[in-house]
């Protein structure tokens, strides 16, 4: 199951609470491209959609879209904040 560095579960939980206010929103991840080229996209959702993986802690929740959850199943989401204020996610492998 995708898991996120401390980096990215604080850029995350940023992000959601000045986006939304609702109790059970978080960032979603989907599926943005094709199965030969893939791409994600993050987006602030209310809440998980139906057949949405679940994952983060009491402080963050990600909830991720059947396709982006297979893919990223072996996964570390990791993010920063450049000079400018912009976020960038990158992924990176489990620890063996």
């Amino acid at each position: 199951m995708l898991t996120l560095t401390e980096n990215a579960n604080t850029i995350a939980a940023t992000i959601v609470a000045q986006q939304s206010t609702g109790p059970d929103a978080g960032l979603r991840i989907h599926s943005s491209g094709t199965e030969a080229e893939p791409r994600f996209a993050v987006t602030v959702a209310p809440s998980p959609e139906p057949g949405d993986a679940v994952v983060g802690d009491e402080t963050t929740r990600v909830f991720l879209e059947e396709t982006a959850a297979e893919a990223l199943g072996d996964k570390v989401l990791d993010a920063a904040v450049d000079e400018q204020g912009a976020v960038s996610f990158t992924l990176l492998p489990q620890p063996a």
